[in-house]
């Protein structure tokens, strides 16, 4: 049983008591007696519409599913479909255009397009690591990665490559802050005069390029440039390596690359009870207090990650400019279906997460608002809040930050919202989210794998699915990633907002990223997930090529791309003539994939894994990478595309791949060959009890079996 503290007549786990009254509370002016009693109430008042919010969830799932099985083997009436959401309050009427009202927004959500990184807050090393990827060697991510065809050779430097790093970052500077008569290849020296940046005694092309400069104008130590918003600092040293051999003595480009990060405490997290909040709550107080570091061993010695300092600049006319030395931080909730035991409501039953994060995170979040030079220059609070269907639920959210602002002593809207347009009736009626919330929302996106998996667990009677790789090439997909942009930019969102795009999966393969997603600020997006901070750096080319601000006047004047009737369009398989080895091959591969993610998420309590898939290709997984592969499987299991047997026959198949991939993994616990252990078991449920989960999440199986570990191992 777990110690628990009385506060107003909740129940609360003692760890989490007294972090909230020991170290969140101190330097907020709330007292722990108003913040429990405004907790308290909050919870009164709220729980009972959170409940009929699921509850609802569950009724229009039923008669989805109702009318699917009324038409089974009949071909799919799309005319008729759509007008039977309408009828059941699924799809509601679009009301007047409008813009949103927010206000009081950085500019590094509503003005300057870049990368965004997404990272669990349960790890301080990686949460430092992303807060500080706001600025990236150009240098380090070409040398180190495949983004030039090649990896470089394992033992020591490597003269050549790194030759041809330095040649392919001077043809970045080349397109970017073009010289008059002359190319950053063949330049000797870099000096400032009377306020302008000389190369070699030629102008840029657009002297308004340079903004800054540190040291001896005539030999400086760093220039500063910038293009479409974002920042690149010229790093010049004769004593370092590289710049002890440079012409021009130029020994870095650094760019400024990942503009705005997500601290998570969903999806990438494995947070099921107070040790684990306590955890998550303490490392965002750590950022927003600024004092947050983590100790790691490399080469034999113990180093100390803290954040980063602003950098400082002498500007084109003398004047000191500061520049932010880390990225604007989000902080992602849990979404409104899952409890927690880490406190009790007055009636006994775990307080809704939701609720529990949004007033937690908000108060850590105000050390920030006191502190000169923090997160936000605004006053504002960052919260993505996931996994919302439709605008009834969005209202609820933003309801639920005006409680909080109330409790916290805060003005109306210090809140802001992202609202991830990820579920399927958030999708086809995103205007009216947006509406829900246009006083507080700062951002949209799409995300292709959790409004995957809703879109299967939504139709799921309708028959089986495309295999995974054929749903992203359908019709609905376009249309999906289509009106989230259109929709945005017709709301205003341009100059005022984020409108974002999803993560790039494969960590390992940048020259393949570097080819692909420079599609996402081509669409529009001005802002999109990466895997790293490397990653942030070689995305951050795409900004500097792109002009996304122009783009959206453009698709502004273009108007309405895609319309509902294309999103509904389920993305069945219409010729179901699989052979047995491609049902095979379709089916190892979701199963390896929940396998590797799921058994370190139960065993170590990881929830972001970098996991081999079946190929041994590095893949980015969390829950929505799970949600879609299980709700796959669970598709073709009730549809007797494969049995039951043939499932587990592969799940213990690739359970033993699994096990050789992590074989050096001194913590792993392998499942073969009894194929008994909670991880295995969990991995299993996701698939054979998929179809009965609610929208088809992962959290509810996986929360129950890693306390039931917990349990087993306490004992």
């Amino acid at each position: 049983m777990q110690d628990r503290i009385e506060k107003s007549g909740l129940q609360v786990a003692s760890e989490l008591a007294d972090f909230i009254d020991n170290k969140a509370l101190p330097g907020t002016d709330v007292s722990p007696e108003d913040f429990w009693s405004g907790f308290a109430t909050m919870v009164a008042e709220l729980t009972p519409r959170n409940r009929a919010l699921l509850e609802t969830r569950e009724a229009l799932q039923e008669k989805i599913d109702a009318w699917h099985l009324e038409r089974r083997g009949q071909p799919h009436d799309r005319g008729g479909y759509e007008a039977f959401l309408r009828d059941i309050g699924y799809l509601v009427d679009e009301g007047d255009d409008f813009e949103i009202a927010t206000t009081d927004v950085d500019a590094e959500i509503a003005k300057v397009p870049g990368p965004q990184l997404v990272v669990p807050i349960t790890n301080a090393r990686f949460a430092l690591n992303a807060a500080n990827a706001r600025w990236g060697s150009l240098y380090d991510a070409f040398y180190g990665t495949d983004a030039m065809g090649e990896l470089p050779p394992k033992d020591g430097y490597d003269r050549g490559h790194g030759a041809r790093v330095v040649a392919r970052s001077r043809v970045f500077l080349d397109q970017t802050f073009p010289i008059e008569n002359a190319s950053h290849a063949d330049v000797r020296r870099y000096h400032v005069q009377d306020g302008a940046l000389l190369i070699d005694d030629q102008p840029l092309r657009d002297p308004a390029k340079f903004v800054g400069y540190r040291g001896n104008p005539k030999a400086p130590d760093a220039v500063v440039l910038r293009n479409n918003g974002l920042h690149v600092e010229l790093i010049f040293d004769r004593a370092h390596p590289i710049g002890s051999r440079d012409q021009a003595v130029l020994a870095d480009v650094r760019l400024e690359s990942a503009i705005t990060a997500i601290m998570d405490c969903e999806d990438s997290v494995a947070c099921v009870d107070a040790e684990d909040k306590v955890l998550a709550y303490s490392n965002w107080l750590g950022l927003m207090q600024a004092n947050l570091t983590a100790e790691f061993q490399k080469g034999g010695k113990t180093l100390v990650r803290r954040l980063s300092e602003d950098r400082s600049y002498i500007a084109p006319d003398g004047s000191e400019l500061t520049l932010k030395g880390r990225a604007l931080l989000w902080i992602r909730n849990v979404g409104h279906l899952m409890t927690n035991p880490a406190i009790l409501d007055q009636n006994g039953d775990e307080v809704f997460e939701g609720l529990m994060d949004a007033m937690v995170t908000t108060l850590i979040a105000m050390h920030d608002l006191r502190r000169e030079g923090g997160n936000s220059e605004k006053g504002s609070v960052y919260v993505v809040k996931p996994k919302m269907h439709g605008p009834e639920e969005v209202t609820f959210a933003s309801d639920t930050f005006a409680a909080v602002e109330d409790v916290l002593g805060l003005p109306r809207y210090t809140v802001k919202i992202g609202i991830m347009d990820e579920e399927r009736r958030t999708t086809v009626n995103l205007k009216e989210c947006i509406r829900a919330a246009r006083q507080r929302v700062a951002f949209i996106n799409t995300g292709f794998l959790d409004r995957t998996g809703d879109e299967i667990h939504t139709s799921m009677e309708a028959g089986p699915f495309s295999r995974k790789d054929f749903i992203k090439r359908k019709q609905w997909i376009g249309a999906y990633e289509d009106q989230n942009v259109d929709i945005g930019l017709a709301c205003g969102f341009s100059g005022k907002a984020q409108i974002g795009k999803g993560m790039w999966a494969m960590p390992d393969l940048m020259a393949a990223m570097l080819e692909q997603k420079i599609a996402h600020p081509q669409s529009g997006a001005n802002c999109a997930w990466v895997p790293s901070p490397t990653a942030a750096t070689l995305h951050a080319l795409h900004y500097h090529k792109i002009d996304v601000m122009a783009v959206q006047d453009k698709l502004r004047k273009v108007g309405r791309r895609a319309d509902v009737s294309s999103i509904l369009d389920i993305p069945l398989a219409q010729y179901q003539r699989w052979t047995d080895a491609q049902k095979r091959r379709e089916v190892e591969n979701n199963a390896q994939g929940i396998l590797g993610y799921v058994v370190r998420w139960i065993d170590q309590g990881v929830g972001c894994s970098k996991v081999p898939d079946i190929h041994d290709v590095g893949l980015m997984e969390d829950r929505a990478t799970c949600r879609i592969s299980s709700q796959a499987l669970a598709n073709w299991l009730h549809h007797d595309v494969v049995s039951q047997g043939d499932v587990m026959a592969a799940m213990q198949r690739m359970a033993v791949v699994v096990d050789g991939q992590n074989a050096d993994d001194p913590l792993y616990r392998p499942m073969a060959p009894d194929y008994d252990g909670i991880a295995f078991q969990a991995a299993c449920d996701l698939v054979f009890k998929g179809r009965i989960q609610p929208s088809g999440y992962t959290e509810p199986i996986l929360h129950q079996r890693r306390l039931e570990l917990k349990a087993q191992r306490n004992h």
